[in-house]
């Protein structure tokens, strides 16, 4: 369960990020809120998973979900740069995350 908990507060970190894009610096009230509940809720469940599991194999994964989620958000969304070098990058993080996880022992 705690790894759930862990994909459920990386998921909410990217919503979070792109909520803090879109309310243009906090200047649009109706985007905010829901952000900051984002944010809340991002750290509540972070907060359940490290419960259980280590504290440097959730920080990363977390922070990893976030990133990798932000880049593709950001390549969707935003227009933001694609390449092959980037795709690389980000794979390489991927794996880092997998092998975080297989070695976590949880």
């Amino acid at each position: 369960m705690p790894w759930i908990y862990l994909c459920i507060a990386g998921l909410l970190e990217v919503g979070w990020a792109v909520g803090m894009k879109l309310s243009d610096g906090f200047k649009k009230p109706a985007i905010a809120a829901p952000t900051v509940v984002g944010m809340i809720l991002s750290f509540y469940f972070l907060a359940l998973a490290l419960r259980t599991l280590p504290l440097g194999t959730a920080y990363a994964t977390w922070t990893g979900i976030g990133a990798l989620g932000t880049i593709v958000v950001g390549m969707i969304w935003f227009d933001e740069p694609f390449g092959w070098a980037r795709v690389l990058f980000a794979s390489m993080a991927i794996a880092g995350l997998a092998g975080l996880k297989a070695t976590s022992g949880h």
